[in-house]
Formats: C-alpha cells, structure tokens, sequence
C-alpha cells in the first residue's frame, strides 16, 4: 500500500468524529502524488482541512473559499488540480466537522502529526510553499498571530514560504481592512507562482 492508500484509509479520529454535531464518517482528502527527486511537484498548498463541501465532492478546495485561493493565485482550475505541479496538503486531511452552534472544529492535531513529515518527505522538489489559514501557520512556521506573519510575508519569501489569510468569506473584513494585502502581496505570490509553474 503506498503513502496516499495508507492516508485515505486511515480511520484515526473516526470516534472523534461520531462525537461531532455532524456525526460523519472519516473521508481523507488526498490530492498529491509522491514523485522520485526530479519528477515531483513544485508548489505545496497547505490547507487547513476540508469543508462540508469538500467532504461531499472529495476533492479539496470545490468551495467558495477555493474560488477565492485559485482568483489570489491566478491559477486555472487545470492548472490548481494538476498533481504533477502542485501538492494540496492540508494540516487534516478530513472534515472535522462542527460543534453544536455550527462552527467549524480546527484539524485533529493527531492527523498533521501522523502523516505530515511523511508527505512532506514524499515531494522532494518543492520549491513554494503557501501556508493557508491558521493552522498551517502555527505548524509550519510557529506563529500565533495571522495578521503579523502575513503582513511580514516578505520575511518568509527567501525560504519559499507565503503566509496567507483563509480564503473563507468569514475574512472578507480582513481583506477590507488590510488593503496591502491585494495590492502588494498578491502581485508578489502570482509572479512567484508562475516562476514555479514553469520550471521544466
């Protein structure tokens, strides 16, 4: 069984899951392909875990909060699901679920600690790293506060890294409030996104 067969059958948080106000059943979303040194993708999307939506379709961003990352990247919805370029990992690979007023529940921290290191170490080319929403923040780079690291997006260019809002509408206020953020960084992230694109 390879590394994405293990993933999708992992079943780690399924009583955690029945405790939801969702009472789902484990789903792992997998979209990225391991690949020999030379042959893998250059672009990390590291999400922080599906939505109900996702839950459904099975493939990750087929939401509104995915519209919004593929209009901040530029990237077609060809070119946002081509495994061969680019690896959408996020920090729990299943829907958490909601609590009883309806909110979203953060990634199972158990999830990102099974299998992060192992994914990660699958897709040796990697040359862009976008860190979407808290969660990937705080795993990758340390960070509690969102606002700060991205407004120090520049910071984290030299190591490949884009700190990023989550593209949930829920944000939609940030965005108004933080105006820099459409008109400096996004610029930046799509001319660095395009330079990754089309390395041969």
């Amino acid at each position: 069984m390879d590394l994405t067969d293990e993933i999708r059958a992992c079943r780690l948080c399924e009583v955690r899951f029945q405790t939801t106000a969702t009472a789902h059943e484990p789903r792992p979303v997998v979209w990225f392909r391991p690949a020999p040194a030379g042959q893998g993708p250059r672009l990390l999307i590291a999400g922080q875990a599906p939505g109900a939506r996702v839950h459904l379709s099975g493939r990750p961003f087929t939401d509104p909060s995915g519209d919004r990352l593929r209009a901040w990247t530029g990237l077609e919805a060809a070119q946002f699901y081509d495994l061969s370029r680019i690896a959408i990992v996020p920090m729990g690979f299943c829907f958490p679920g909601y609590d009883a007023k309806g909110s979203d529940l953060p990634p199972p921290a158990v999830c990102a600690r099974t299998w992060r290191a192992r994914v990660i170490a699958s897709l040796p080319d990697l040359r862009l790293t976008l860190l979407v929403g808290g969660a990937a923040i705080r795993w990758h780079l340390g960070a509690r506060d969102v606002t700060a690291t991205v407004r120090a997006w520049r910071d984290f260019g030299p190591r490949g890294i884009f700190p990023l809002p989550h593209p949930s509408w829920r944000n939609t206020g940030w965005l108004k409030r933080n105006p820099w953020f459409g008109d400096e960084l996004l610029p930046e992230l799509r001319a660095r996104i395009r330079s990754v694109m089309e390395m041969p």
